[in-house]
């Protein structure tokens, strides 16, 4: 097998490595409810998702009826975190093709990361609870760094490429998401992204910025083995 491109690659979470549209929807609804609002479908909530569980409410609160003050915004956001912890895996699972996928970039001696805008507790939950922790060297929340520190921003991804650094050897990572916070962080970071179309999208696939888009985990692989040589080019011209 000839060297694989990349040493470390990295993932996003929500609409990315996971669905789980159907467990934020309910945990979204239930502190809306709180606040006396309407319940918001499944497929509209799939557009709010995005930056963290704290926008994802702001976002819900303004399509049903506008926003609320700063501490009622808190004080629902609590409910919403408390009462997803108690539900977080109830439809979550790996997107189609991802176990084969994680299974095939660890095979090729890559690490592989989780940095997401999800609370870090949450996220290190959610991979227990699917029985897949041990696939990840690390998983980075939007809060491990503190505030105002998450993706856009390139703290976590650097964060993750101190995390799996050697002593005396540059690494080769990449990272892959599905909004303009993955695409965003790792040009940040000065790294190439992958976007997949059938995450959480913000803008059209194709729009978000990434070095490559693929329509199915079963296209990872193969792009990554052609990723450096486009990302390699696309310096030279900068």
């Amino acid at each position: 097998m000839t060297q694989f491109p990349f040493d470390v690659v990295g993932f996003d979470l929500d609409g990315t490595l996971l669905d789980t549209l159907g467990d934020l929807a309910v945990a979204l609804n239930h502190a809306l409810a709180i606040e006396g609002r309407p319940p918001i479908p499944v497929d509209t909530v799939r557009d709010l998702v995005g930056g963290g569980a704290k926008k994802m409410l702001a976002k819900g609160l303004e399509v049903t009826g506008g926003g609320v003050s700063d501490e009622r915004l808190n004080e629902l956001h609590h409910a919403l975190i408390a009462f997803y912890a108690d539900h977080i895996a109830g439809t979550t699972r790996l997107y189609p093709g991802g176990a084969e996928m994680l299974d095939g970039l660890a095979a090729r001696g890559v690490k592989l990361a989780v940095v997401t805008n999800k609370l870090e507790a949450l996220a290190v939950k959610i991979f227990a609870e699917l029985g897949l922790s041990d696939r990840f060297f690390t998983v980075i929340g939007g809060d491990t760094l503190g505030p105002g520190r998450a993706k856009p921003k390139p703290d976590l991804i650097e964060l993750m490429l101190e995390r799996a650094g050697e002593s005396g050897k540059p690494l080769r990572a990449a990272f892959v998401g599905d909004t303009t916070y993955d695409t965003g962080a790792a040009a940040a970071a000065g790294i190439p992204s992958v976007a997949v179309s059938f995450g959480f999208n913000d803008k059209p696939a194709h729009e978000l910025g990434a070095t490559a888009v693929i329509d199915h985990f079963d296209e990872l692989i193969p792009t990554l083995e052609g990723l450096a040589l486009t990302h390699a080019s696309m310096l030279s011209k900068t």
